[in-house]
């Protein structure tokens, strides 16, 4: 019996076609639903989130560093500028592999392992797409080596910026200081926010002093780049606040005149006006060359200020703590005079040396050496200031004493920081009974009183003090705060009296005759710059002793190492009547004060007379 074969199930096919259609339908709208629930996950859950992602990759915040405030002296000559300078950068987040780029660098450009060392460390502390300075100063020929190899560096960036140039360098190494790279502990304790951009800060002296007022305040710009990280164009931008520009009370003719005068030997000049308080020099010598630390100087160079036994590196002029020696003399006698412990006329036999009772030792007078007796039989006060007689006071102090002497010193600026308006400043030593217990542990004996009295001992001044002292004899007692600089932006900063040392007139009118005197009259101990002089000095020499003397020993220069030779000094102020400035100077192992007076001479002559080569 024949067999019926179904070809064809058009029911089966249907149901088979409809599951299926309904199953493509399903699985395409199931698609469109997820691309649909993605897009409006992109578009309206996280649309802030990626907006800024892609605004990220397209726009870039850059930080816009301020222009660093200029400085000038007195009279509008520029100290410190801003010159333009290429640097060359590198954006980590723009660069496939940075190893490759930094080897592909340097085969284009010289990059040092100290450039690298330092790229590094900032490297780790830079922001996303911020560009991390690799190499600064670029000549014309790297440069244009760069520009050529551009599109093979993606994201190495060469941008120009303002650094900082000192004209005259070495002139005004230590009354500036400089600038130098952030280095890593500076980058801890600055503002983040503010020092965007900024790769250098004040280290040393005014420069650091006035960081703040210098630096000004750093601006921002929003810059649409492509991928390669070149800028497109600017989309919003807030300029950056240029620092203040300072003015100084420094003058340049004095400056030089001063440094010139000291020859390159080891020592200081400090000058102040006494009507302002404002410093009119101050030299330290010897300098250096402070554009060399701007962008980082090299080990080499670094290492040859560093180990030069002449200290280059070290402010003489504030750092340096020097026995006074017969400088104080002036202050000592308006001490005894104020006291009541001496008059004017009042005398002390002087055979050469004096002698504490119930002591054997004899403490000499310099005088002794040279005429094998005293100055006079009987000294007054007049001749002790003008012929610089230590035994004079030697006896003034042995009645003051020390407690009294450190009363009668203290408001002179002696054994404090003067506050001057720079950095590192030492405060010296002005001895007492307090003090040498508290720092010494041990008891004040009599004959320390005498070493004290003639500015020796554990007596120590610096240069800045010395200075400040002699303003205060010239002003009959205003202590004035020293201050270099004059002007912030046009606005007058002005040196604030801090103190006032009461006397009476008549006992001024004693100290400014025999300081006279020590400059004018025919036995003065300065009385050879008195020739040519076209107006009356005040002044003071002082030598100080570098190592001690045996009892019965003499001090013979020529027999005595150069860096064991006494210390010069000379303090000074003029015109007499009517002071307009007063001077400090000291020339390390300079054998005396005969290596000091003459400088002082030469900068007085500049100040009052406009003559740079007289004296």
């Amino acid at each position: 019996m024949p067999q019926h074969i179904a070809l064809k199930d058009s029911f089966r096919e249907t149901r088979v076609y409809s599951a299926r259609t309904i199953t493509a339908i399903a699985i395409v709208f199931g698609l469109l639903a997820l691309i649909l629930g993605r897009y409006y996950s992109l578009q309206i859950t996280h649309y802030d989130t990626y907006r800024t992602q892609s605004d990220r990759n397209r726009v870039q915040l850059q930080p816009l560093p301020p222009r660093r405030g200029l400085i000038y002296d007195r009279n509008g000559v520029l100290l410190a500028d801003n010159r333009p300078s290429y640097i060359l950068s590198v954006v980590r987040e723009r660069v496939s592999n940075l190893d490759d780029t930094l080897a592909e660098l340097q085969t284009l450009v010289p990059v040092s392992d100290s450039d690298l060392d330092n790229f590094q460390k900032k490297l780790k502390r830079s922001r996303p797409y911020e560009a991390v300075p690799l190499r600064f100063r670029l000549t014309e020929e790297e440069r244009a080596q760069l520009a050529v190899n551009r599109h093979q560096l993606p994201g190495v960036v060469v941008d120009a910026q303002l650094l900082r140039h000192y004209p005259h360098g070495t002139l005004f190494s230590h009354a500036l200081g400089y600038v130098g790279r952030i280095n890593e502990q500076e980058t801890w304790d600055l503002d983040e926010t503010d020092y965007r951009g900024t790769f250098h800060i004040g280290k040393v002296g005014i420069e650091k002093f006035y960081e703040d007022t210098l630096h000004g305040t750093v601006g921002y710009q929003n810059v649409e780049t492509n991928a390669h990280g070149r800028v497109l164009r600017v989309l919003e931008r807030f300029d950056p606040v240029p620092g203040a520009d300072l003015k100084l009370h420094l003058d340049i003719r004095l400056q030089k005149t001063a440094y010139d005068a000291l020859e390159g030997r080891r020592g200081a000049v400090v000058a102040i006006d006494p009507a302002t308080g404002g410093i009119l020099a101050l030299v330290s010598t010897p300098g250096f060359d402070t554009n060399l630390f701007v962008n980082g100087i090299s080990s080499v160079e670094y290492s040859a200020l560093r180990d030069s036994p002449d200290v280059p590196l070290f402010n003489r002029a504030v750092q340096g703590q020097y026995p006074p020696g017969s400088t104080i003399k002036p202050i000592m006698g308006m001490a005894g005079l104020e006291s009541g412990l001496v008059t004017p006329e009042s005398t002390v036999a002087d055979p050469g040396w004096y002698r504490l009772p119930g002591d054997s030792r004899r403490y000499r007078d310099w005088i002794l050496k040279i005429r094998g007796t005293g100055h006079a039989p009987q000294v007054a006060l007049n001749m002790a200031i003008a012929e610089s007689c230590d035994v004079y006071f030697y006896d003034l102090a042995r009645r003051l004493t020390i407690d009294r002497m450190y009363d009668y010193m203290h408001p002179y600026g002696f054994g404090e920081r003067t506050g001057v308006d720079t950095t590192n400043e030492r405060r010296g030593v002005l001895p007492s009974t307090r003090w040498k217990r508290e720092a010494m542990a041990q008891p004040w004996y009599p004959g320390e009183t005498l070493s004290a009295g003639i500015g020796q001992g554990y007596m120590l001044t610096t240069p800045m003090q010395l200075a400040v002292a002699t303003n205060v004899l010239a002003t009959r007692g205003e202590l004035r705060q020293p201050r270099l600089v004059s002007q912030v932006d046009g606005q007058t900063v002005q040196a604030p009296l801090i103190g006032q040392v009461e006397a009476r007139q008549e006992n001024w009118d004693s100290i400014h005759q025999a300081m006279r005197s020590v400059v004018h009259s025919e036995r003065g101990s300065a009385r050879k710059i008195a020739k040519g002089i076209e107006y009356e000095v005040a002044g003071k020499t002082g030598t100080a002793q570098v190592i001690g003397i045996a009892q019965n020993a003499i001090y013979k220069e020529e027999d005595v190492a150069e860096r064991h030779r006494n210390h010069g000094l000379f303090i000074a102020f003029a015109p007499l009547e009517a002071p307009t400035i007063a001077v400090a100077v000291i020339v390390e192992n300079g054998g005396g004060s005969s290596a000091a007076y003459p400088i002082a001479r030469k900068v007085m002559d500049t100040w009052l007379i406009g003559d740079e080569s007289a004296g």
